[in-house]
Protein backbone atom coordinates (compact mmCIF):
# COMPACT_ATOMS: atom_id res chain seq x y z
CA UNK A 1 0.00 0.00 0.00
CA UNK A 2 1.19 3.21 -0.41
CA UNK A 3 0.80 6.67 1.16
CA UNK A 4 -1.48 9.74 -0.45
CA UNK A 5 0.60 11.40 -3.33
CA UNK A 6 3.71 13.26 -1.82
CA UNK A 7 5.50 15.82 -2.55
CA UNK A 8 8.34 15.37 -5.46
CA UNK A 9 11.55 14.64 -2.84
CA UNK A 10 9.42 12.69 -0.06
CA UNK A 11 8.20 9.21 -2.08
CA UNK A 12 8.04 6.06 0.45
CA UNK A 13 10.19 4.59 -2.56
CA UNK A 14 13.19 7.12 -2.32
CA UNK A 15 13.16 8.45 1.68
CA UNK A 16 13.09 5.67 3.57
CA UNK A 17 11.12 5.55 6.61
CA UNK A 18 12.86 5.65 10.21
CA UNK A 19 9.86 6.67 12.46
CA UNK A 20 5.97 6.80 12.02
CA UNK A 21 3.70 9.38 13.96
CA UNK A 22 0.02 7.90 14.50
CA UNK A 23 -2.73 10.24 15.03
CA UNK A 24 -5.49 8.80 17.05
CA UNK A 25 -9.14 10.05 18.26
CA UNK A 26 -8.20 9.87 22.44
CA UNK A 27 -11.76 10.22 22.50
CA UNK A 28 -12.77 6.74 21.26
CA UNK A 29 -12.48 3.81 23.45
CA UNK A 30 -11.49 1.87 20.36
CA UNK A 31 -8.45 3.87 18.91
CA UNK A 32 -7.15 4.47 22.97
CA UNK A 33 -7.40 0.41 22.93
CA UNK A 34 -5.31 0.21 19.63
CA UNK A 35 -3.14 3.03 20.66
CA UNK A 36 -2.18 0.99 23.99
CA UNK A 37 -1.68 -2.66 22.41
CA UNK A 38 0.62 -0.79 19.45
CA UNK A 39 2.43 0.99 22.57
CA UNK A 40 3.09 -2.64 23.96
CA UNK A 41 4.48 -3.97 20.93
CA UNK A 42 7.92 -4.48 20.07
CA UNK A 43 8.64 -2.39 17.19
CA UNK A 44 10.98 -2.18 14.27
CA UNK A 45 10.07 1.27 13.20
CA UNK A 46 9.63 3.29 16.17
CA UNK A 47 6.06 4.51 16.54
CA UNK A 48 5.04 7.91 18.28
CA UNK A 49 1.62 8.14 19.50
CA UNK A 50 -0.42 11.67 19.42
CA UNK A 51 -3.62 12.49 19.89
CA UNK A 52 -5.31 13.47 16.56
CA UNK A 53 -6.66 17.04 16.62
CA UNK A 54 -4.45 17.83 19.24
CA UNK A 55 -2.17 21.22 19.96
CA UNK A 56 0.91 18.56 19.56
CA UNK A 57 -0.46 17.28 16.47
CA UNK A 58 -1.12 20.95 14.90
CA UNK A 59 2.69 21.67 15.89
CA UNK A 60 4.04 18.24 14.45
CA UNK A 61 2.37 18.89 11.47
CA UNK A 62 0.79 22.12 10.63
CA UNK A 63 0.05 21.79 6.81
CA UNK A 64 -2.15 18.29 7.96
CA UNK A 65 -5.84 18.39 7.90
CA UNK A 66 -6.20 18.27 11.39
CA UNK A 67 -9.95 17.64 11.27
CA UNK A 68 -9.43 14.94 8.96
CA UNK A 69 -7.59 13.08 11.22
CA UNK A 70 -10.02 12.64 13.56
CA UNK A 71 -12.40 10.56 11.34
CA UNK A 72 -9.74 8.40 10.20
CA UNK A 73 -6.41 6.98 11.65
CA UNK A 74 -3.57 9.19 9.94
CA UNK A 75 -0.38 8.56 10.14
CA UNK A 76 2.97 10.25 8.96
CA UNK A 77 6.12 9.10 8.23
CA UNK A 78 8.83 11.23 9.12
CA UNK A 79 10.02 11.31 5.60
CA UNK A 80 6.35 13.21 5.04
CA UNK A 81 4.50 10.68 3.80
CA UNK A 82 0.83 10.53 4.78
CA UNK A 83 -0.99 7.05 5.04
CA UNK A 84 -4.79 7.02 6.01
CA UNK A 85 -7.25 4.63 7.04
CA UNK A 86 -6.69 1.11 5.71
CA UNK A 87 -3.11 2.09 4.52
CA UNK A 88 -2.11 3.88 7.72
CA UNK A 89 -3.54 0.37 9.93
CA UNK A 90 -1.10 -1.89 7.75
CA UNK A 91 1.65 0.78 7.92
CA UNK A 92 1.63 0.31 11.81
CA UNK A 93 1.35 -3.58 11.15
CA UNK A 94 4.66 -3.10 9.21
CA UNK A 95 6.45 -1.19 12.01
CA UNK A 96 5.98 -4.07 14.34
CA UNK A 97 8.18 -7.42 14.74
CA UNK A 98 5.63 -9.70 14.98
CA UNK A 99 3.11 -8.14 12.52
CA UNK A 100 5.38 -7.27 9.51
CA UNK A 101 4.45 -10.68 7.72
CA UNK A 102 1.00 -10.05 8.05
CA UNK A 103 1.39 -6.17 7.03
CA UNK A 104 3.48 -7.69 4.10
CA UNK A 105 0.25 -9.78 2.81
CA UNK A 106 -2.26 -6.96 3.71
CA UNK A 107 -0.50 -4.57 1.26
CA UNK A 108 -1.15 -7.10 -1.67
CA UNK A 109 -4.38 -6.67 -3.60
CA UNK A 110 -6.59 -9.03 -2.27
CA UNK A 111 -5.21 -8.19 1.85
CA UNK A 112 -5.85 -4.70 0.70
CA UNK A 113 -9.37 -5.36 0.46
CA UNK A 114 -9.46 -7.10 3.42
CA UNK A 115 -7.63 -4.52 5.28
CA UNK A 116 -10.03 -2.18 3.57
CA UNK A 117 -12.99 -4.09 5.38
CA UNK A 118 -11.49 -4.13 8.78
CA UNK A 119 -11.35 -0.61 9.04
CA UNK A 120 -14.88 0.00 7.64
CA UNK A 121 -15.83 -2.25 10.39
CA UNK A 122 -14.17 -0.47 12.92
CA UNK A 123 -15.69 2.85 11.21
CA UNK A 124 -19.25 1.20 11.99
CA UNK A 125 -18.65 0.39 15.54
CA UNK A 126 -16.93 3.73 15.79
CA UNK A 127 -20.01 5.56 14.67
CA UNK A 128 -22.43 3.40 16.69
CA UNK A 129 -20.86 4.40 19.88
CA UNK A 130 -20.80 7.97 18.72
CA UNK A 131 -24.46 8.29 18.24
CA UNK A 132 -25.34 6.40 21.48
CA UNK A 133 -23.34 9.43 22.37
CA UNK A 134 -22.25 8.59 26.21
CA UNK A 135 -20.02 5.57 25.27
CA UNK A 136 -17.34 6.72 28.46
CA UNK A 137 -15.33 8.67 26.27
CA UNK A 138 -15.62 12.57 25.21
CA UNK A 139 -19.12 13.37 23.51
CA UNK A 140 -18.98 15.87 20.88
CA UNK A 141 -21.70 18.51 19.01
CA UNK A 142 -21.61 19.66 15.54
CA UNK A 143 -21.21 23.13 16.57
CA UNK A 144 -17.97 22.74 18.57
CA UNK A 145 -18.95 22.06 22.22
CA UNK A 146 -17.76 18.79 23.97
CA UNK A 147 -18.40 17.01 26.56
CA UNK A 148 -15.43 15.17 28.80
CA UNK A 149 -16.55 13.28 31.70
CA UNK A 150 -13.70 14.41 34.10
CA UNK A 151 -13.76 17.65 32.81
CA UNK A 152 -17.47 19.13 31.91
CA UNK A 153 -18.75 21.35 29.11
CA UNK A 154 -16.19 23.03 27.05
CA UNK A 155 -16.42 24.84 24.04
CA UNK A 156 -14.02 24.35 21.14
CA UNK A 157 -14.64 26.47 17.82
CA UNK A 158 -14.78 24.07 14.91
CA UNK A 159 -11.40 24.25 13.23
CA UNK A 160 -11.23 25.59 9.92
CA UNK A 161 -8.19 23.54 7.88
CA UNK A 162 -9.68 23.04 5.21
CA UNK A 163 -9.13 26.99 4.35
CA UNK A 164 -13.31 26.59 3.19
CA UNK A 165 -14.77 27.88 6.34
CA UNK A 166 -17.30 31.07 6.25
CA UNK A 167 -15.58 33.66 7.45
CA UNK A 168 -19.07 35.75 8.85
Amino acid sequence: MTGLEATGDRDAARVPVTGLTVLYDASCSLCTFLRDWLGKQPQLVPLRLVPAGSEQARALFPALDHRATLDEITVVGDGGQVYRGAAAWVVCLWALREHRPLAHRLSTPAGGRLAKGAMLAAAKWRSAHAQQGWGGGAYRRADGWVYEPGGGWTYRPPGCDSGSCSTR
